[in-house]
């Protein structure tokens, strides 16, 4: 499961992806149209800089965009960036690889081998998956309604 803080980064990144054509959009913004709260949301966006998804200008004008093209931002990197490993154990992670202290033999771990499929079709799903994709899903599913 993907943490809320996670959750509210894509929201805020779709609402970037979507509103591209805007040189900037202010926190407010992007915090009342996805119903996020603004410091969390503020918290959530210095983490994005940090990690140079998005860029802000302070002042009268300020606001927040989007570095890279949405086309080039994988939700599972997002996910990765916010709450860290896909994996759903540590002995499975490439990037967070830990042994588990109670395991006598990886190669034949029946639940380490059940994880690692699932470590593996999620992120065939979540790396696969850009914000583009994202917003291409919700037109979709307005156009049949």
């Amino acid at each position: 499961m993907i943490s809320k803080k996670a959750k509210y980064a894509l929201k805020a990144l779709l609402y970037l992806a979507k509103n591209s054509e805007k040189p900037l959009v202010l926190i407010s913004e992007i915090a009342e149209g996805e119903r996020i709260p603004r410091k969390f949301l503020e918290a959530i966006l210095v983490d994005l800089k940090v990690q140079q998804v998005v860029q802000s200008t302070r002042g009268k004008n300020g606001g927040y965009t989007l570095v890279k093209d949405p086309s080039q931002i994988s939700v599972g990197n997002v996910i990765r960036m916010i709450d860290g490993p896909l994996a759903p154990v540590h002995c499975v992670s490439h990037l967070y690889y830990r042994k588990c202290e109670e395991c006598v033999d990886e190669t034949t771990c029946e639940i380490r081998i059940l994880m690692k499929q699932v470590r593996d079709a999620t992120c065939a799903i979540l790396d696969t998956t850009f914000l583009t994709d994202l917003t291409k899903v919700r037109t979709l599913v307005e156009a049949e309604a």
